[in-house]
């Protein structure tokens, strides 16, 4: 098993892409610290994986929180080998024109508190332990951390802003701590968007992305949420990817190599404002 005795924490790890990474890391050895809002996921996936999983309820955006999740993870198991960052809320590829200026500053802030200030606390609460362990740091990008239609100019710009995250942590912490980051594609899950814009009780599995998205992808789908969850073992392994460090490594179905199959969405604004 790939991740054999290490010990991980997962945020955001009690639905959607977060939980199949649990799934899969328990499947591949690992103890997991599982941290979310909702204590129910919690219980629910504590139940089902069995001791090697332990839940955390916390608040990604809080430096206390985060501190006491890492506690809790060294507690239960003895050590911290990798955390993996990666809840966070999307846009709905809402663009800035369409946008109601009363809502921008609101949600600018709600999307970088989330996408961004939750990675930023995680990775400072469990500096000290994953030196101790040589350990690591992975965090989920998105395919809009690198190219344009992912998200929005929000959602956007806070995941390029995880890139850059990626690279700076992976350099001040060099030698000790790897830091990497998994850019996935199309998602069909739970993913919810920011309160400020009215999208908090939205999900991305409302816009039936498999049969809207899939046929326009690379590989012609829209994979299994599990299928991105391979990208988050091998950057969480000591034996696969202990030469990897400031590195994302990309599984966005091709995204980036679609080429010019869209005409120019600014178009409509030529015909609105001129």
């Amino acid at each position: 098993m790939r991740l054999h005795q290490q010990r991980i924490i997962v945020t955001g790890g009690g639905s959607g892409l977060g939980l199949a990474v649990v799934e899969r890391c328990v499947e591949e050895g690992a103890n997991v610290l599982i941290v979310d809002r909702v204590e129910e996921r919690l219980n629910e996936a504590q139940a089902r994986l069995g001791d090697g999983v332990k839940g955390f309820v916390g608040d990604v955006c809080s430096m206390s929180s985060m501190q006491s999740a890492v506690e809790a993870a060294e507690e239960a198991f003895g050590g911290l080998d990798c955390v993996i960052g990666n809840a966070g809320i999307w846009d709905y590829s809402r663009r800035l024109d369409d946008t109601d200026p009363s809502q921008i500053e609101g949600a600018f802030d709600e999307l970088f508190r989330i996408n961004v200030l939750g990675y930023i606390t995680l990775a400072k609460a469990s500096i000290p332990a994953l030196v101790r362990s040589r350990g690591s740091m992975v965090f989920t990008v998105s395919n809009a951390g690198f190219d344009a239609g992912g998200g929005g100019v929000l959602y956007t710009a806070s995941k390029h802003a995880v890139v850059g995250l990626i690279k700076q942590l992976a350099h001040e912490l060099a030698p000790a701590v790897r830091v990497n980051g998994v850019a996935p594609g199309p998602i069909n899950t739970q993913l919810s968007g920011p309160e400020a814009m009215n999208m908090a009780d939205r999900h991305i599995d409302e816009l039936n992305l498999p049969e809207n998205v899939g046929p326009g992808l690379a590989i012609g789908r829209v994979p299994e949420t599990r299928e991105y969850t391979g990208a988050f073992v091998h950057l969480a392994s000591h034996q696969d990817s202990s030469p990897t460090t400031g590195s994302v490594l990309k599984v966005d179905c091709g995204i980036g190599i679609r080429g010019m199959t869209r005409a120019a969405l600014g178009q409509k604004l030529i015909d609105k404002y001129s």
